[in-house]
């Protein structure tokens, strides 16, 4: 907290009235005044050392003397002596609370640097109550009588905290700084050398050791900056800042960019469109596990304060939105910087100088509500959050490790790269992803195909992309939803898979798969189709709602593909009479036949097969091996 001046204040404050115990510099001793006038002089001038010599001179000559005990405690303020000016605004309120109640103020912020925050809290609530006419320092005590509040029960539960440098192969003399990481832990990070250039490194994780760092070819410049950068979850691009550009799309002094990853590299960053860059300065994004948000900074006056947070979203076109700026609960003013939008969609981590906390920059986490706004703040507590700087925080997949930049003592340069366990209350809810490689199942060669996750109880996409040149996909999946997985490519069947993590997931260990799709030429004899995505009411041939989007993306398959003709099967688990199972998975392949019939496909071209429980995949011993048996497929005849 910026102590401020008290000076001019103490002109302001009325004279002494006879008969009071103290004296003011209207009725003080000639020899006081003089001294006292002498001191302010210096203090003027920039010279605190000489101005607490004619202050001190002023009070032995009239030790009741309460301008000069003000004037003193001030002058210590500027020697970044606050007990010493703690003392001195105690003696002056003893003699007169009335007198100067802004004393109360800065006699708070004094113990504010003192660590004594129960004291603070009371001294800065005793100045608003004196109701103070000066409004914007009104304010600033409100904040910090929230701030002590917060700071004299935080430092009474200290969390557990134990920082792990990243190690030499990351850390090193230069500063390391804004950490990203994708969903199978690359770490992005930006570094900057003795030169002041930035740039951008990336190491991997393997064996228990972070790899060392590797500059990113193809985008790294020797002439400009890039810098505070966010991978996407997958890995797939980047946005990152660019500052003084002189190319076409550049706005202002920085402004955000962005490259993607092909096999040949990264590609040169382009700027965002003016939709997004402003002509003030943008930086430091986070990309969302959907691909389609990005919350960042944008200043609005130059690059000082105040700065706020801003996001945008990509529409179906793959256009980017205008940005909306983040409530007022969060951008509540100062600066507010750093965001990091976990995967799990819903909580955003942030720092900021201006909500309760120790002062300077702190780390706070807000989490998404049900009806889609961003809740109240959490500050993430001591001594995570210190009265120094901190920021740059990222969180990994599973929630349980951050990582952040700090200058703490022991490091290599001036900022190194720490990781952290991250307090239970403070954790993003659980993620785990899906990553696949999906092959032509004739040549075993790569493919590029279309894959759509899509939330099976809105109905609508949660991400969507194409797979890579090398025919791999990653897509991160929150818990509390069910997925629809489906990966298709013109002239192949199509593949689909379920993640149901509302049920039950396994977030330690991610879902790792190996696709084939078959080609439509060659589909005569080919291994059955399981649509994963059908779903019937329990011991019925009812289809459930959601199963529309599967069995909608089957008759668009066989429409687009007039020759094509399928046999629906039905298969249950072993749960039950035999010969009821058998004839309840005839009634549910009888039931898609009839879908499909009403979606305008010809009867001729449809059979359907009950097979009940005689053809397991896999043993019904378990549950999960029993929902893999109930199951619906098609094979081309």
């Amino acid at each position: 907290m910026k102590l401020r001046t008290l000076f001019f204040t103490l002109l302001l404050c009325p004279g002494a009235i006879f008969g009071q115990r103290y004296t003011t510099t209207k009725t003080t001793t000639s020899n006081a005044l003089s001294s006292f006038n002498a001191g302010r002089d210096e203090a003027g001038l920039g010279h605190p050392a000489i101005a607490q010599g004619y202050f001190e001179k002023a009070l032995k000559a009239d030790p009741l003397f309460i301008d000069a005990k003000l004037a003193l405690a001030d002058n210590y303020v500027s020697l970044r002596d606050f007990f010493k000016a703690e003392q001195y605004f105690e003696e002056a309120l003893s003699l007169d609370s009335n007198y100067a109640p802004v004393a109360f103020f800065f006699l708070a912020q004094a113990e504010w640097e003192n660590d004594k925050f129960s004291e603070c809290a009371q001294h800065a609530n005793s100045y608003l109550r004196s109701n103070p006419k000066n409004l914007k320092r009104a304010k600033q005590a409100e904040r910090l009588l929230a701030s002590a509040l917060f700071a004299a029960e935080a430092i009474k539960k200290p969390l557990p905290f134990h920082p792990k440098s990243l190690g030499d192969s990351v850390n090193t003399r230069w500063m390391e700084y804004f950490p990203s990481l994708t969903a199978d832990g690359i770490l992005v990070f930006t570094r900057r050398d003795g030169g002041h250039d930035e740039n951008l490194y990336r190491s991997e994780f393997k064996n228990g050791l972070w790899q060392t760092a590797e500059p990113l070819t193809g985008i790294n410049t020797d002439r400009y900056h890039e810098a505070a950068q966010a991978i996407s979850p997958d890995g797939s691009w980047l946005a990152l800042t660019c500052c003084n550009r002189e190319d076409e799309g550049a706005q202002g002094a920085c402004d955000l960019y962005w490259s993607q990853l092909k096999s040949s590299g990264w590609t040169p960053p382009v700027a965002f469109s003016a939709t997004i860059n402003s002509e003030i300065w943008e930086s430091q994004p986070s990309i969302g596990a959907d691909n389609k948000t990005i919350i960042f900074a944008r200043g609005q006056d130059g690059a000082t304060p105040p700065v706020a947070l801003w996001q945008t979203s990509r529409n179906a076109s793959g256009k980017w939105e205008k940005p909306e700026k983040l409530p007022p609960h969060i951008n509540v003013g100062g600066i507010v910087q750093g965001p990091f939008l976990h995967p799990d969609g819903q909580t955003l981590y942030f720092s900021s100088d201006s909500l309760p906390g120790f002062g300077g920059d702190d780390l706070f986490l807000s989490r998404l509500q049900a009806d889609g706004t961003w809740g109240v703040p959490e500050n993430l507590g001591y001594p995570i959050n210190t009265k120094g700087n901190e920021g740059m925080l990222v969180v990994s997949l599973d929630g349980k490790t951050a990582y952040y930049a700090s200058d703490r003592p022991g490091g290599r340069g001036s900022l190194d790269l720490y990781s952290f366990e991250l307090p239970e209350f403070a954790r993003p809810q659980p993620v785990t992803y899906a990553k696949a490689i999906v092959r032509d199942v004739m040549t075993g060669n790569p493919i590029i195909a279309k894959v759509e996750f899509v939330d099976l109880k809105s109905g609508k996409v949660f991400a969507a992309s194409n797979t890579r040149a090398n025919g791999s996909f990653l897509v991160c999946l929150p818990a509390g939803k069910d997925y629809a997985l489906n990966v298709s490519k013109d002239k192949y069947l199509f593949f689909s898979e379920n993640f149901n993590l509302v049920d039950s997931a396994t977030f330690q260990k991610p879902y790792v798969l190996n696709i084939y799709l078959q080609p439509v030429s060659n589909a005569g004899g080919a291994k059955p189709v399981v649509l994963r995505n059908v779903f019937f009411e329990t011991g019925s041939a009812t289809l459930r709602p959601e199963s529309k989007i599967e069995l909608d993306r089957l008759a668009q398959l066989l429409t687009g593909n007039p020759t094509l003709n399928i046999q629906i099967n039905g298969h249950t688990d072993n749960v039950g009479d035999e010969k009821a199972n058998l004839t309840l998975s005839e009634a549910r392949a009888k039931a898609v036949q009839e879908y499909l019939i009403g979606q305008s496909i010809a009867p001729e071209r449809l059979r359907f097969k009950g097979f009940g429980e005689s053809t397991p995949l896999e043993s019904n011993d378990s549950p999960a091996g029993r929902a893999r048996n109930r199951r619906t497929e098609f094979i081309v005849f």
